[in-house]
């Protein structure tokens, strides 16, 4: 029986209800698609750069616990100290609501077992003891000095001064007749890389260097460790359980170390030494270092050798340890497979207040802003990965084993690695970046306000000092930056607050030090945290990766005016400038290019994809840089602008290979220096033609004829590559 409601005409009522309800249905799902398709960040209605500063009152205190905590005891990697670090930024990710992980290698590390030193009289009998201790830790509560990877060796010879141990030291012991050949270098620590050091003392025959610590007490420990970062046993692959490690005895291992034993020591000590000395009198200008380093002032002794001995003995134990990094990662809603990194090691030679846990309190800051963020709504496009690396010490170990074992996927995937490591160690901002990202630095900087003077931000004070904005290149092998550039091609940035830290690697690299001296407000380190913080959300969400290829070729540009003042023959450089000239035509046009795709529809799909391969050419253009077989001799550094030069003394802090080239260029007769250098140049001729066609995204269309024979002179003559220097 039909229901007392109905009529003939009541199938209608339901087709004029969907008329009614089909429009505020398609309204429904269109504003939940639109809003499911915005930005996390839009829905919470913030600006994630506004957010994020919105959460600095208060911070520095935070920060200062942290640093309180995390330096508490000393923790080098391998040893128990490490433990309570590693929990402590475990706990403190997970704390901030974020997804970790960790991951665990097994590296070839080294220790010191045992060590003594004694000054002998000639005819070898005791004169004194020699302390192997630092004076300013008499409790003994940290590691005792050494220097990892030192081969174990005993030598009684007669001592040499070298002051700095540089080439034009050396020199200066051969015009006055003094040789290392057989003899100990007592050397005063303040001029390139330790192991750069001991290697050049070893080439001129010396048996064994004693580097000098400062007159406060403190002594500089350190890795001698040579030809790059990295576990010496696994050169290019991860030190994960049961990967194949190559023997002691294979050449690759063996030039990683020193073939003589070194050891720092304090000033006492070593002005025990040079105190003793006979020979030639000193230069007068080694005496201001022997005054400042020694406390020596007015010393007018001689450089040695003799007439007494020196008795020294050093045990390495060398050991695999586990070591482990530890990653925070905050997934991008949009483009989750493109990564923003930012990294600090957590490892230390003793407390690490200044290196590196000054820069570990402020990534735990970051992530837990980070955090407070993804609660109130924002979601980055691009994911963050936070990462706490091990063993830097011992040579960027945690941060370059996880490079070599993820490295296809970083060079597809990363889009820029941001390294703090002493990020407070003084007063003034310090920065080195590769060149693309310099406009993106000085731009965060004009956010951030001046932890040292009111009112200024510090772009303000950074544009002031030292004659203006100085960004480094980061053509050195001291932190972990350098597996991500030198050896995978990905762009990077390296912070900190302070030029250098007197108590960098000694006991005196302690809480107390920072609470008094080095930023007792702790508003240096909420200055990095922000600077830091402000670049990785750029990186993450803008629309278009925030990257000038423009800067990147007036560098290059740059680059090349110094070289060919340096080198002789000028013209044999001139071949780089044509293609620097294309290189910064692609940047013209793809700036263009990203001006019009930011005005675009941002849920388009197919505006989206443009967006997509243009961020990839960005992210890309800098692996272009990377040549697959490495560095002549040096197969691990890949990057050809930025690697660091085999001579640590070089003039040249960009194009290693030219570089290396023109260092070697003595051992070389005139035809074979000038096939090496055109070679070098070739190379980095052909990869800013590489970078170019990255940019613009196609195959290379110009096809220009290189004529390198042309360049170098008429009639094949040998050109001189010998650097000029002024008289």
């Amino acid at each position: 029986m039909p229901h007392p409601s109905s009529s003939p005409s009541s199938p209608r009522q339901p087709l004029r209800l969907a008329r009614v309800l089909l429009p505020f249905g398609l309204l429904l799902l269109v504003s939940l698609l639109v809003l499911h398709g915005r930005p996390p960040g839009a829905r919470s209605g913030a600006d994630p750069a506004a957010l994020f500063l919105s959460l600095s009152p208060g911070a520095n205190a935070s920060i200062a616990a942290d640093l309180r905590a995390l330096t508490a005891g000393p923790h080098l990697a391998g040893t128990p100290g490490a433990a309570g670090v590693t929990a402590h930024v475990h706990a403190r990710f997970r704390v901030a609501g974020l997804r970790t992980l960790t991951r665990e290698y097994a590296p070839l590390l080294s220790y010191r077992a045992h060590a003594s030193l004694a000054l002998l009289a000639a005819d070898r009998s005791l004169l004194a003891r020699l302390s192997t201790d630092e004076p300013a830790d008499p409790d003994r509560r940290v590691v005792r000095p050494y220097h990892a990877y030192s081969p174990s060796g005993a030598a009684v010879a007669e001592a040499v001064f070298v002051n700095l141990c540089r080439e034009e030291d050396l020199a200066a012991l051969d015009r006055l007749g003094v040789s290392l050949r057989g003899r100990i270098a007592v050397t005063v620590r303040g001029c390139g890389y330790r192991g750069g050091v001991v290697a050049r003392a070893a080439g001129k025959g010396a048996v064994a260097v004693l580097i000098a610590g400062h007159a406060d007490g403190g002594v500089e420990r350190g890795a001698v460790l040579l030809g790059g970062p990295g576990d010496p046993l696994t050169p290019g692959w991860a030190a994960a359980d049961g990967a194949e490690r190559l023997g002691f005895d294979h050449e690759a291992v063996r030039r990683r170390f020193p073939t003589i034993p070194s050891m720092p020591v304090s000033a006492d000590t070593a002005a025990a030494i040079v105190r003793s000395l006979g020979g030639p009198a000193l230069p007068p200008e080694w005496r201001a270092g022997l005054g400042l380093g020694l406390g020596l002032e007015g010393h007018a002794g001689g450089v040695g050798p003799g007439p007494t001995l020196v008795n020294f003995t050093y045990q390495e134990d060398r050991k695999m340890a586990t070591i482990k990094d530890i990653f925070a990662i905050i997934k991008g809603y949009q483009e989750p497979d493109r990564y923003v990194i930012l990294g600090n090691h957590r490892d230390a030679w003793t407390y690490g207040a200044v290196d590196p846990n000054s820069g570990t309190a402020a990534l735990l800051d970051v992530a837990c802003r980070l955090g407070i963020m993804l609660r109130s709504g924002w979601t980055p496009r691009r994911t963050i990965i936070l990462s706490s690396w091990d063993a830097e010490e011992f040579g960027m170990i945690g941060s370059t084993e996880w490079v070599e074992e993820n490295l296809g996927d970083l060079q597809s995937k990363a889009v820029a690695y941001l390294n703090v490591d002493c990020a407070v160690q003084g007063m003034g901002l310090f920065a080195g970046s590769t060149p693309q990202l310099d406009k993106l630095l000085i731009d965060v900087t004009r956010q951030v306000k001046d932890p040292d003077v009111e009112g200024k931000t510090v772009h303000d004070t950074w544009s002031t000092m030292n004659g203006g904005i100085n960004i480094e290149r980061l053509a050195r092998t001291d932190s972990d930056f350098a597996p991500f550039l030198h050896h995978a091609g990905i762009p990077c940035v390296d912070l900190y607050y302070g030029k250098e830290f007197p108590g960098y690697h000694t006991a005196l690299d302690s809480y107390n030090w920072m609470e008094k001296h080095g930023d007792p407000l702790f508003l240096r380190h909420l200055a990095i945290t922000e600077i830091w913080g402000l670049l990785a959300l750029r990186l993450a969400d803008d629309l278009v990766l925030p990257f000038d290829y423009q800067t990147y070729a007036s560098q290059l540009q740059e680059h090349t005016n110094v070289l060919a003042d340096m080198v002789n023959n000028s013209q044999s450089v001139s071949i780089i400038n044509g293609f620097i000239n294309d290189l910064s035509s692609a940047a013209t046009e793809v700036q263009k290019e990203a001006k019009e795709l930011k005005l675009l529809d941002i849920h388009d799909g197919h505006d989206l994809m443009r967006r997509r391969l243009l961020n990839d050419r960005l992210m890309l253009a800098e692996r272009s840089f990377l040549h697959a077989e490495g560095l002549q001799g040096r197969t691990w550094y890949k990057h050809l602008l930025y690697s660091p030069p085999e001579d640590y003394e070089s003039e040249l802090s960009f194009f290693p290979g030219i570089a290396d080239a023109i260092s070697r260029s003595g051992k070389q007769s005139a035809k074979q220096q000038q096939a090496v250098v055109r070679q070098e140049l070739w190379r980095v001729t052909m990869a800013i033609q590489r970078a170019a066609n990255v940019l613009r995204g196609e195959f290379g269309a110009h096809n220009k004829p290189i004529n390198f024979r042309g360049e170098f002179g008429a009639h094949n003559k040998p050109i001189n590559f010998s650097v000029s220097v002024a008289p």
